[in-house]
Order: structure tokens, then C-alpha cells, then sequence
């Protein structure tokens, strides 16, 4: 065979090769107006959801913006597939059909977007696009209430509420135990932290792009007046009573005037005055009360006990002088 023979042979055989590949993306969904063979079960599960992290689903239509690195799959055809960066100009470039301007878009509107001009280009017929944002670089997660340092902090991978509380320094010494995480478009997500956050895993809830986590400030109540130790104390969901409250002030002294113990309480009207027979409380003659956030409980001292006290323990040191003296 002379070379110029062998020429022509190898030059035919790569058009054939060349026009096959081409083909091959051409005909991976039949032509406008032929039948479409049955799907199988593969088929119409959802497209290489396989090989999508556990949480894209629930974060499946977010916002793009620049700087969000996202995968973008085209069904069946393995070779389009890629990972890319929203470049600084919003665009995201992708084989066969160049530059893409995604930001601003839904993750819904790019992959409509996408499909229309793999389709328009004639590249591939009836194109099915996924796109999963791996990270999210333009909608941070913002933590504010009471942490220790309250901000934005990226959105990289999937993330969960305690994650979130150890970034941002841990819980601030007045955090209370309530976290609302709010979520556009959808209703807000109230949680109840246990004391112990590491056997808490119930609540380690998933947060996602674009969420706000607010952690509540505990209440303060205060014991006041006659008491061992008068002093504020943390309340969380008004789970605190007087009784308890008393305990946590070391209790009163032999001074305090217990039937006129009362709890000074804000209301929209000004303070509110209520009176309570904490003798009777004590001796479970009369419920105990609870407490909210910023109520006082003031626990007056007995003018007339504390002068009888007085006149006793004077008596007290007189005769133990006289007894002394006798001694001697």
C-alpha cells in the first residue's frame, strides 16, 4: 500500500470516529416527533442523586452568587459534568456552550437556563440539568443573640447547628436555651438546647445557606432585701418560683418579714406590686408562685425583730459579763 493510500485510510477512519462521538450526545433522547422508549426504574429516579451529598434536596433551589463553587451534572451525559466557581463576574463556564451568567439565579432557574442552550446549540436533545452548590461563598450563615463572637460565617458544605455554635466562640454566659433559626420562605425553626450540647444530638439540627441563627438572651430575676445573699438569677422559660428563687439566696434571715415578702413585676401599665405570705409558702399553707423574666422578689426586714434581737443579744453580753465577773 503506498503512503498516500495509507493516508487516505487513516484520515477516514478518524471522521468515522469523530462523527460517532458526535452521535453518541446527539442521540441520548429521541428526536421531536419519535416515541420515547419506556424509562426504566434507574431512569426515573432522580438523576445521579447518587453522588450528591445528603442534604441537597433541602438546599436544591437556593440563590447563586459569585464566589459559590457548584457542581453542574447533565443526565447521561458524564463528559458535560463539572465542578466550577461563579467567576467575579457571575458567569460559570461550562463545555460546548462557553460562559454562563448564573448570579442572581436560582439553582431551578440556572438549570433551566442550561438546558435551553445545550439544547439551542443542538448539542443535546431534551437535556436534563442538576446543580448542587457545594459551597456557598455569597450567602453566609448569620449567627446572632448571645455567642460569644455574633457575624456571618460561610456556608461550606453541610453544616449543622452546633457547628455554627462552636464557630462563632461557643454560647455567651447569659445565652439562654431557646435558638430560632429563621429561614426565608419557610416558617421558623425553634429549638430547645439541652444543658449538655455534646449528648444533645436531637437538636443538632441542619442550617443551610442564607438561614439567621438567633440565640436568646436567659432572663434575670432578682432576690432582693432580708436574704442571705441577694443577687440576679438566670431563668429560663419561666421555670423559676419563689420558693426556688429563696433557696438560691441562701434563704432569709431571722430578721425578714415573710407576710410582707412581695414580687415587683414590669408591665405594659408600669410596676406591679404582688403581695405574697411567704411564711405561709414555706408551711405549704399557700401555693408557691412562679416568676418571669425581670420580676424582683423583695423580702423586707422586721424593724420591730430586729429591735427585739438586739435587746436580746445586749442581755446576752450583759450577763455573760456579770457571769465573768462572779467567776473571779
Amino acid at each position: 500500500m503506498s503512503g498516500r493510500s495509507r493516508r487516505f485510510l487513516l484520515r477516514s477512519i478518524y471522521l468515522i470516529l469523530a462523527g460517532s462521538c458526535g452521535l453518541q450526545v446527539l442521540a441520548q433522547t429521541p428526536a421531536s416527533g419519535e416515541p420515547r422508549p419506556p424509562a426504566t426504574a434507574n431512569e426515573t429516579a432522580a438523576p445521579q442523586a447518587s453522588r450528591l451529598p445528603a442534604n441537597s434536596l433541602a438546599n436544591s433551589n437556593v440563590k447563586l452568587g459569585i464566589g459559590d463553587l457548584v457542581e453542574v451534572n447533565v443526565f447521561g451525559v458524564p463528559d458535560l459534568s463539572t465542578k466550577s466557581r461563579i467567576s467575579g463576574s457571575g458567569d460559570l463556564y461550562l463545555p460546548l456552550i462557553d460562559y454562563v451568567h448564573v448570579a442572581d439565579l436560582t439553582t431551578d432557574e440556572a438549570q433551566e437556563l442550561i438546558q435551553k442552550r445545550l439544547e439551542d446549540g443542538g448539542f443535546v436533545r431534551g437535556p436534563h440539568v442538576s446543580i448542587f452548590v457545594d459551597e456557598s461563598a455569597s450567602q453566609a450563615i448569620t449567627m446572632v443573640g448571645e455567642v460569644a463572637r455574633p457575624g456571618p460565617y460561610p456556608a461550606i458544605g453541610e453544616r449543622r447547628l452546633f457547628d455554627l455554635i462552636s464557630a462563632a466562640g461557643g454560647l455567651g454566659e447569659r445565652a439562654g436555651r431557646t435558638v430560632t433559626i429563621e429561614r426565608r420562605g419557610s416558617p421558623d425553626i425553634v429549638v430547645q438546647l439541652a444543658t449538655n450540647l455534646a449528648e444533645d444530638t436531637q437538636n443538632n439540627v441542619d442550617v443551610f445557606p442564607g438561614d439567621t441563627i438567633i440565640v436568646s438572651r436567659a432572663g434575670i430575676i432578682y432576690v432582693v432585701g432580708d436574704v442571705q445573699h441577694p443577687s440576679g438569677f438566670m431563668i429560663e422559660d419561666n421555670a423559676l418560683s419563689v420558693l426556688k428563687a429563696l433557696a438560691l439566696a441562701g434563704g432569709s434571715t431571722r430578721t425578714s418579714a415573710l407576710n410582707k415578702t412581695r414580687i415587683l413585676r414590669q408591665t405594659p401599665n408600669g410596676v406591679q406590686e404582688i403581695p405574697i405570705n411567704l411564711k405561709k409558702v414555706l408551711y405549704a399553707k399557700a401555693p408557691d408562685m412562679p416568676l418571669v423574666k425581670g420580676d424582683v422578689l423583695f423580702v423586707p426586714g422586721s424593724s420591730a425583730k430586729a429591735a427585739a434581737y438586739r435587746t436580746a443579744d445586749a442581755a446576752m453580753s450583759m450577763s455573760t459579763a456579770l457571769a465573768v465577773v462572779a467567776v473571779h
